[in-house]
């Protein structure tokens, strides 16, 4: 068999970093960790190749090579899945589609030829015996959730490397909470599911052998969620694998903030290579945090779990949601305000919306709130509900969220409060690249000289330089990152501004 691997294009969002990727010479930022797995699932002596269509154009003659396709996708990758499976039919090209689109709305790819959907552990080697037999069926689904242990080490090797910022791993699926508007219990359960050390150094291991010397994003909704085994198990095996090697990765990843009830496990993150984790925060209000379910949140001080984090070493990214049915009148003056004080540089803020299967869908579906189907792109100014707070309301204070908080005054102030705050753990990691370089005289030049926040970036350079001289060039990074915010931030405004036909479409 002849199998090429198509990941569709992502459209231009907050977490895209299209215009900060352009300072580096990098097409995407991470790789298509899911289908990588997948490959290493297939018969060995079938013929293997991986198309992103985020780093490289698709030709006909790439999909007249395949004997299938094998597509994955998120909600957010839709329209672009779509093209592809286009070109698919017209070609006559067989296909074989699975990810979280798939899996979440099957009833609307009717017309693929097979759909292996939830985890691939269960149901592609069930496809595979099907099509050996040539007996192979429409649609694969199991509600069974996959053992961890049999998942084997992504195919690696079929990346061209040189075109992504990261790289990336999978530890475990799962998550023990259940906000109302997260589809990763619906998808993955709430019970955490793990890979035990040695195949998470295999993972390591495969990624070194490749030559890799990097960010390494550790993919899992909630990597904390078993912290018992990360604690006597996973972590000091990462961190004895890396002092062996010279600390070659810099590790990243998503948790709760209940992060910052545990100090042990906040250092031994530290001391294993993580420098940054994302956190869903989402609201101020604790009205508001109650009606979705987000407990671990709840009736603590949010700004003061935040320092903590950071003053572990680890950066905290965090996104925020508005939307909410108890959110106040002043919900948006207040998350400015949070998000100033407690220095999250990225941040990002997105409406509320009730994706596929979620128990906020299913509220919404029948309160006959429901509009229409998630973008999957929650910063691109639409809601697929009818809100309590008019829509006219609700947008107009997003709005203001967005322009305040990507505002060169605010954003850089927002940086250097970080910084001040900020405590890395001194580990020797990965050395800054050529690439990296020419990004700090890139931005020299389009933030420095020609930017519009001109003003604070230098300010902030000079401050950092002598106040805090080793971290100017996260100083540089965080700078880049402003400029991209405010990109796709214009860019989403823009384009509400032409649907309501508020300007011509050809401006």
């Amino acid at each position: 068999m002849k199998i090429l691997l198509v990941y569709p294009k992502y459209p231009e969002t907050f977490w895209s970093f299209k215009y900060a990727l352009k300072f580096i010479s990098k097409k995407a930022s991470l790789p298509p960790l899911g289908l990588l797995t997948v490959a290493a699932m297939l018969p060995v002596d079938w013929e293997v190749r991986l198309a992103d269509k985020n780093v490289k154009s698709i030709k006909d003659s790439d999909l007249r090579w395949a004997d299938y396709v094998f597509l994955s996708a998120m909600s957010i990758q839709r329209e672009s899945a779509e093209s592809v499976i286009s070109r698919c039919k017209k070609l006559g090209v067989k296909m074989i589609a699975g990810g979280p689109l798939f899996t979440s709305v099957p009833e609307e790819f009717g017309h693929i030829d097979h759909l292996v959907l939830n985890e691939a552990e269960i149901t592609l080697p069930l496809f595979l015996e099907d099509l050996k037999q040539g007996k192979a069926k429409h649609l694969y689904t199991s509600p069974e959730w996959a053992n961890l242990g049999a998942t084997p080490v992504p195919r690696f090797d079929l990346l061209d490397k040189s075109k992504y910022a990261s790289m990336n791993i999978q530890y475990s699926r799962g998550c023990p909470f259940d906000c109302d508007f997260c589809n990763i219990t619906v998808l993955y359960g709430r019970v955490p599911r793990t890979k035990s050390a040695a195949q998470v150094l295999a993972e390591f291991d495969a990624l070194y052998a490749q030559g890799w010397k990097g960010g390494v994003f550790i993919v899992d909704d909630n990597f904390i969620g078993n912290k018992g085994k990360l604690k006597k198990e996973i972590l000091p095996a990462i961190i004895d694998w890396m002092e062996k090697r010279k600390h070659p990765f810099t590790l990243y990843t998503e948790v709760s903030i209940n992060l910052s009830d545990d100090a042990e496990l906040m250092k031994l993150m530290a001391r294993a290579g993580f420098d940054q984790v994302f956190v869903g925060i989402e609201s101020p209000n604790d009205e508001s945090l109650a009606e979705c379910s987000k407990l671990q949140n709840r009736n603590r001080d949010l700004i003061a779990s935040v320092r903590k984090i950071q003053q572990a070493g680890l950066e905290v990214q965090a996104g925020f949601i508005v939307g909410f049915d108890k959110d106040p009148d002043s919900i948006f003056e207040r998350l400015i305000a949070f998000i100033q004080e407690s220095g999250i540089v990225t941040a990002m803020v997105g409406l509320l919306n009730a994706p596929h299967g979620t128990k906020l869908y299913h509220r919404m579906k029948e309160e006959g709130r429901l509009i229409k189907s998630t973008t999957g792109d929650n910063t691109d100014f639409s809601i697929n509900f009818v809100p309590k707070m008019s829509n006219e309301a609700l947008l107009s204070g997003y709005r203001s969220i967005l322009s305040t908080i990507y505002s060169p005054k605010h954003y850089y102030a927002r940086v250097k409060k970080f910084l001040q705050e900020y405590r890395p753990v001194k580990v020797r990691g990965p050395r800054y690249s050529f690439s990296y370089l020419k990004a700090g005289i890139r931005s020299i030049f389009r933030l420095g000289i020609i930017g519009r926040e001109r003003f604070q970036y230098w300010k902030l350079l000079v401050w950092s330089l002598f106040r805090r001289p080793r971290l100017l060039p996260l100083a540089i990074t965080l700078s880049i990152y402003g400029y991209h915010f405010r990109k796709v931030f214009t860019r989403h405004e823009k384009m509400l501004r032409m649907a309501k036909n508020e300007i011509s479409p050809v401006c």
